[in-house]
Order: structure tokens, then sequence, then C-alpha cells
């Protein structure tokens, strides 16, 4: 699964470093929201933006999302 990230407010703010057009394979996508949770804006999380956590999460995270 292939993410674009410009899509998702959230993660092009985790992905400030990368081209404007990146696109990261889901697993790096959860990986990315993981490892940054701390950074994420979690009350400006747009509904589509949810809906890919949440699918990412069901299909490489087990169903949890790993965040300190």
């Amino acid at each position: 699964m292939n993410v674009v990230v410009k899509n998702y407010p959230q993660l092009r703010q985790l992905c400030w470093n990368r081209p404007s057009d990146a696109v990261v394979d889901g697993e790096v996508a959860l990986a990315l929201y993981e490892r940054n949770w701390r950074f994420v804006r979690q009350d400006e999380i747009t509904p589509d933006e949810q809906a890919l956590l949440d699918m990412l999460v069901a299909k490489y995270g087990n169903g949890h999302l790993l965040v300190a």
C-alpha cells in the first residue's frame, strides 16, 4: 500500500524533510505516526486521515497503535 503524504495534513507535518510529492509505503507511514506521535495534533486529524490511520493500524499494527 502506498500513501501520498500530501493528502494527510498531520503526516505531511511529520514528513517535513521529504519532497512535497512524497509517497511512502503503508508500513513506513505507520512507523512515522508511531515514532512521532508527540508531534501529531490529534484534535486536527481529518476524518480521511483518521480512516487512513485506522487502516494502517489494522493492516500493519495488528490492531494496536504503539505510541509512548
